[in-house]
């Protein structure tokens, strides 16, 4: 728990830490009492294995043993999206708003879930016959969904002191294809929610729409020429919006 002020929870992206929140966790700390966990099978969970629902309702205890009943924002980037997702949907957790940065609400194809959970599952066991994570992380990073995403904010070495067997459990207890589609229960959600994406982020652009179209009180925005790890590539352009939207 760091900074001072209103509670925001932060969950973080698959293969990052409860730290790697960049420029972008240091602005909102500046006004908030940033609470931001270690997901499991990563870091300081490592040894934690849990799937979304599970993870969703260990979250919620967390929270509640740092800041009681307090209300708090939730704020969650693409494995943490969908975890914050759960946590909406699936606990008692008092949330006042909810930002989401490359979320989805799962894949509606069953087949497809299944191609997704079969290479999520080749990608867990490869990890656990290695055991080095350095490599994995080499590719994890060069792949198209960080293409646009500098060198200098990668934070490589925070990342590495997740381990092969957690990012492994991770992959194979919550990876998208894992993930039961949620869109049909978004109607559900009445508080405030911001989903936030990258524009050139073909696929997470068009999920941010979606959400806002079935969530009442939902609005889409976008960081212009931004890819998924906007917070991180674009910190001063995302922590603007975020911010003015919580202020809203």
């Amino acid at each position: 728990m760091r900074g001072a002020g209103n509670p925001i929870v932060l969950l973080h992206g698959f293969t990052q830490t409860g730290r790697l929140w960049g420029s972008f966790g240091e602005r909102l700390q500046a006004g908030h009492s940033v609470v931001a966990p270690d997901l499991p099978g990563h870091a300081g969970s490592d040894a934690v294995r849990a799937d979304l629902p599970e993870t969703a309702e260990l979250v919620a205890e967390a929270v509640r043993t740092v800041i009681g009943e307090e209300p708090c924002v939730v704020l969650g980037y693409s494995l943490g999206a969908r975890v914050a997702l759960h946590v909406l949907l699936m606990t008692d957790l008092a949330v006042t708003r909810a930002v989401l940065i490359g979320a989805t609400g799962g894949m509606d194809d069953e087949a497809e879930r299944a191609r997704r959970r079969h290479a999520d599952q080749a990608m867990a066991a490869e990890l656990e016959s290695s055991g080095d994570v350095g490599p994995f992380l080499d590719r994890w990073l060069a792949g198209p969904l960080f293409a646009r995403l500098p060198v200098t904010v990668t934070d490589r070495a925070e990342r590495a002191r997740n381990s092969a067997a957690g990012l492994a459990s991770s992959l194979r207890l919550c990876g998208t294809g894992t993930q039961e589609p949620l869109w049909e229960r978004l109607s559900a959600l009445t508080l405030p929610l911001l989903a936030l994406a990258g524009s050139d982020d073909d696929r997470f652009a068009a999920h941010a729409l979606r959400i806002a179209s079935c969530a009442p009180d939902a609005v889409a925005s976008f960081v212009p020429g931004g890819g998924h790890a906007v917070h991180l590539a674009q910190s001063e352009h995302t922590w603007r919006l975020v911010d003015h939207w919580l202020r809203a």
